[in-house]
């Protein structure tokens, strides 16, 4: 019964999911802990841990790119 209950509604977080990928997009090289920072200088007050599994979710994954001198 939970699950029948949850499949008509909307994603709660989408405006945040949104502010993500922006920033995201913004800053390559932030991962979750430079995102939540800057999400916190925005104003919302969003945990480190729900950030990590939003990322997670949009495939939001930072690639390190060593350069060999």
């Amino acid at each position: 019964m939970y699950w029948q209950k949850r499949v008509g509604r909307e994603n709660p977080d989408k405006e945040l999911e949104d502010t993500i990928q922006e920033l995201c997009k913004q800053h390559t090289t932030y991962g979750y802990r430079r995102i939540t920072g800057e999400l916190t200088n925005q104003g919302w007050c969003v945990n480190k841990k729900k950030v990590q599994r939003i990322m997670q979710k949009l495939s939001l994954q930072v690639t390190l790119v060593l350069c060999q001198v």
